[in-house]
């Protein structure tokens, strides 16, 4: 597999040398250089859950790994189910919170761990990511306890959720934890700015595992794969998928399941009011806002990473961005849709109500809708409790991690301070 850089197409690295780099020159994203085409989805669809998502996995990398391997990989890092859960007549909800770390991120997280020890060279590594909730608790459960891999997650100081903190700033040893004095941009502004400084990167082996890393991404093809393999042949024919978007790299994969030949008609990006993207849409001028804090905290991006990627797809397809649904939901919105699924017996979060809404605005009678539960309700008991008025439970590996001292530094957004503190690791 061969991928290239967007900014500068002319750096073209290896499946391993992109997971190990994680971004190219002047902070460039890395695209394959060609996408494989199933023309049999159905016999696909027909395998279980890992089989199929090594096929899809082997397909994209290529022969740096055997397939073998690369299956491997795949049984390690995807030991929890993608179940569908109807929720009315044709609406399902995508549920990716069965992992250890109750998110969506658990699949990326993992599988780019097994990847980045499957290519190493042996070399230190030092991965460097910023979270806006989520990716912290997957990136540090998935790298817990590796040999010559040291972890540094920038998170925004009182704005992810308490349970989301405790979740990966209670462990210790090689995960390293740092409370910024800003936004989410603020942080993955940092990391970029570290990636920008080549001595930095090679004195550290510094690495990423945001979405922006491609092992991550292609990971979260897979789920696609398996929404659709639990509904029938018709149900997916004409199939409508919602997508809570923040920092966009779970559409991108989305997106690019589809370009491998998993039949979607149509995505839809829902986002909260940090809505850059729908604007964009709409009008056809970027013009980035400040962030605003919202109850879905993991979607307050105001310049969402991976919408590059998303722009080389549709050119590469041919696929107009005016096919691409859109809709930003207030905070008062996706509370009332949380309390709207909650009357028909289905729990859920801001971010699963955000993309339910926009969904059921936009679904046609003849059409299937399929919207992603991200996190697991308990991720966000403050908020789910207030707005259903209700005490909900809250799960073992939640409970445990809540009961624990937080080990996390404080620093303001000072790229100086954050490299002192990356040499001193």
């Amino acid at each position: 597999m061969k991928l290239y850089n967007i900014k500068e197409n002319d750096e073209v690295v290896s499946f391993g040398q992109a997971v190990r780099q994680g971004l190219g020159r002047n902070q460039g994203l890395f695209f394959p250089s060609e996408l494989p085409k199933f023309d049999d989805v159905d016999s696909l669809l027909a395998e279980d859950f890992i089989t199929r998502s090594g096929k899809i996995l082997s397909a994209l990398i290529g022969e740096e790994l055997s397939p073998e391997k690369v299956e491997e990989l795949v049984g390690n890092a995807f030991q929890f189910p993608a179940p569908i859960n109807q929720v009315k007549d044709g609406v399902y909800a995508l549920e990716l919170f069965h992992g250890p770390t109750l998110a969506f991120k658990d699949f990326g997280g993992r599988f780019m761990a097994q990847s980045l020890a499957a290519v190493s060279d042996g070399g230190k590594i030092t991965i460097l990511t910023a979270t806006s909730g989520d990716t912290g608790a997957a990136v540090a459960h998935a790298f817990y306890g590796m040999e010559n891999i040291d972890v540094v997650i920038l998170y925004p100081k009182g704005k992810i959720s308490p349970l989301q903190e405790k979740l990966f700033c209670t462990l210790g040893k090689n995960i390293h934890t740092v409370a910024i004095n800003s936004d989410f941009d603020a942080c993955q502004s940092l990391v970029k700015q570290a990636f920008d400084d080549q001595a930095l990167r090679e004195e550290i082996g510094l690495n990423s595992a945001n979405s922006i890393n491609i092992s991550r991404l292609m990971a979260q093809i897979c789920y696609y794969f398996e929404a659709a393999s639990q509904m029938s042949k018709e149900e997916r024919e004409n199939l409508v998928v919602s997508v809570p978007s923040g920092n966009f790299g779970n559409l991108t994969a989305g997106m690019l399941a589809k370009a491998l030949g998993l039949p979607v008609k149509r995505f839809i990006a829902a986002t909260n009011v940090n809505d850059t993207v729908p604007r964009y849409l709409e009008t056809g001028e970027w013009e980035p806002k400040p962030t605003i804090a919202t109850t879905s905290n993991a979607m307050d991006v105001s310049q969402p990473n991976n919408w590059p990627r998303i722009e080389e797809l549709c050119r590469i397809k041919g696929w107009g961005l005016d096919t691409l649904g859109k809709g930003a939901v207030t905070d008062e919105q996706s509370a009332d849709s949380v309390r709207e699924l909650n009357d028909i017996d289905y729990l859920c979060e801001p971010h699963g109500a955000i993309a339910y809404r926009v969904l059921t605005e936009q679904l046609q009678e003849d059409e299937t809708g399929l919207f992603l539960c991200t996190a697991h309700p308990a991720k966000f008991k403050e908020v789910v409790d207030e707005i259903l008025d209700k005490d909900i439970d809250v799960p073992g590996p939640l409970a445990k991690h809540a009961a624990m001292e937080l080990l996390s530094d404080e620093m303001d957004a000072d790229f100086e301070a954050l490299k002192a503190k990356l040499r001193s690791i």
